[in-house]
């Protein structure tokens, strides 16, 4: 009877041990994440609007149909990127992603304080060799350290009212990732 309980105990460890191996090797062996969709249909640093998720189609899996979206693909090996955004009336957020879609930064405009949303998105290594400006403060120049040089950043306006997708569009529309001359 032991002899049976050791034998199903071990197969139990060795399932769980396979279980959380899967887990946690999937994200990087997908080849259909979110950067790989959005990669054919949006241009490199510039902002896409994405067309409103339904059941049947999405453009990014676990899209909120209560956000109008529009998103950026970035490359920082040409350089850093200035990135604007403007407030909508309900609620904005800016989120930062790797390439393999792991977020690394986020604002909203309530943390912003402003009408829009600006900042300068790097590599450490471009900002480490940006010159000391002693008379620039944090809150004058926001610098954002992404750990990868491509990745994703996402825009997002709340629609409040189905009536309003069209106010939200245009915000989230607006918003601009271009290199910094």
């Amino acid at each position: 009877m032991i002899r049976w309980l050791l034998w199903l105990l071990a197969g139990l460890i060795l399932g769980g041990i396979v279980h959380l191996v899967t887990v946690l090797t999937l994200p990087k062996a997908a080849t259909r994440d979110a950067y790989a969709r959005l990669e054919s249909t949006t241009p490199v640093n510039a902002f896409t609007l994405l067309p409103e998720p339904t059941p049947e189609r999405a453009a990014v899996p676990f899209m909120d149909p209560a956000f109008a979206a529009s998103v950026c693909r970035y490359d920082l090996d040409g350089g850093p990127i200035k990135l604007t955004a403007p407030v909508s009336q309900a609620y904005t957020s800016v989120t930062f992603y790797t390439r393999t879609g792991v977020a690394y930064y986020a604002i909203n405009d309530r943390a912003a304080g402003r009408r829009t949303i600006e900042l300068d998105l790097m590599t450490t290594k471009q900002r480490d060799a940006l010159p000391a400006e002693e008379d620039v403060t944090a809150a004058d120049r926001l610098i954002v350290e992404s750990p990868t040089s491509t990745g994703l950043i996402v825009v997002r306006a709340l629609v409040a009212e189905a009536g309003l997708r069209a106010m939200a569009d245009a915000a989230v529309s607006a918003a601009k990732c271009q290199p910094q001359p």
